[in-house]
């Protein structure tokens, strides 16, 4: 029988955390509707078994960037009655019939992009769904909150659209007494108000993403309808924000040791030789770098566990290895474990600890782990 060849670089996804993380959420914000984010792939870590799980475990509403995201995902969900499947951002116009066709729920960023839609649906004899993206102060996409009534008034009146939700995004959510994003709120609520008071109502209302759960309970409460989350999942949290839902990491990296040599003094490690031995050393090189998802940051200052002992990273991390102080560590030796992120112990180093090392947020590292990184489902 041919032996199958171990990948030296795996990301572990602990599903039965992941389905814990996702009850808390919901705990937390009822009764709101939870929308689960899982754009680009999952953020990297596979949609598909991401998806199916969360479907099990109670979840209808899923959140995409992107056209084929979304028909990637409707594959996978088989088309479940109940079971929604939105874009959050935009559909360029050669991509609109398609997905009014496969009955996806359709941003509204601007009149002439409703029109597009709605002479879509007419053609296709359908009905689209779709929800009014407002510019609230991300100044990225969508309809300038100013101009937001008036717009409303003119996408519902055309014909074969049915304008059932209406939703923004924050950029400084993680900032818990942020005045801006309390700005962003009323402006947003402000709208939502005076399109009630003409009459006009809307069946979901979603202004939160896992920062402004965190730390803006207020968007979790009526007139929104619901929630949408994402980094929250996956068990972290921007650095800046409080981290109120208590949710816990699904992600463990896992590699093994390439080599282990002793080292005299006068030694240096790596390209720049940015690391001298002082004193003789024990020195691990193991077999991930920064092509598999470890941030040149932790070069001479983060951490790995091996054998069970929290280790230093010395020296520059290169593409393929990285090299770790192993002198308190008895008995390592070539294809031992190593936990780069994930539990060991009462221990821990999650993908925030490598965030607040890179100056940047868990969604970058978790992105950023490589196509030679094997994920692995487990639970």
């Amino acid at each position: 029988m041919k032996e199958k060849l171990r990948r030296r670089v795996t990301v572990e996804i602990d599903m039965k955390a992941l389905v814990r993380n996702y009850r808390r959420i919901v705990e937390r914000t009822k009764p709101m509707k939870v929308l689960a984010v899982l754009k680009a792939n999952a953020y990297g870590l596979g949609v598909a078994a991401y998806a199916r799980v969360l479907a099990d475990a109670g979840c209808t509403e899923f959140g995409v960037a992107e056209p084929y995201e979304a028909l990637e995902l409707l594959k996978v969900l088989g088309r479940k009655p109940g079971v929604d499947v939105q874009i959050l951002s935009s559909v360029l116009p050669d991509e609109i019939p398609s997905m009014v066709r496969a009955g996806v729920i359709l941003p509204i960023i601007d009149l002439d992009e409703a029109k597009k839609v709605s002479a879509a649906a007419v053609k296709a004899k359908k009905i689209a769904r779709v929800h009014m993206k407002l510019d609230t102060g991300m100044g990225r996409l969508g309809i300038p909150a100013r101009d937001a009534l008036a717009v409303i008034r003119e996408v519902r009146s055309l014909p074969g659209l049915d304008v059932e939700g209406v939703f923004s995004h924050c950029p400084m959510a993680y900032e818990p007494r942020d005045p801006f994003t309390k700005g962003q709120i009323r402006r947003f609520k402000d709208v939502v108000s005076a399109a009630a008071r003409e009459g006009i109502r809307f069946k979901k209302i979603h202004m939160a993403a896992s920062d402004a759960i965190n730390n803006f309970p207020e968007t979790a409460k009526p007139p929104f309808t619901m929630v949408r989350t994402g980094i929250n999942l996956h068990g972290s949290f921007d650095p800046n924000g409080r981290r109120a839902l208590k949710v816990e990491p699904v992600l463990t990296l896992k590699t093994r040791v390439a080599q282990v040599r002793s080292l005299p003094a006068g030694t240096t490690l790596g390209y720049g030789r940015t690391w001298c031995l002082a004193e003789p050393a024990k020195i691990a090189t193991i077999s991930a770098g920064y092509a598999d998802g470890l941030p040149l940051a932790l070069s001479n200052r983060g951490f790995v566990f091996i054998g069970g002992v929290r280790c230093r990273v010395v020296g520059r991390i290169s593409m393929d290895y990285t090299t770790v102080d192993v002198t308190d560590v008895p008995g390592v030796k070539a294809g031992d474990e190593v936990v780069c992120f994930g539990r060991c112990g009462d221990d821990s180093i999650t993908p925030d600890d490598w965030a607040a090392l890179k100056g940047t947020h868990a969604y970058d590292i978790i992105c950023s782990l490589g196509t030679r990184v094997e994920r692995v489902v487990r639970n």
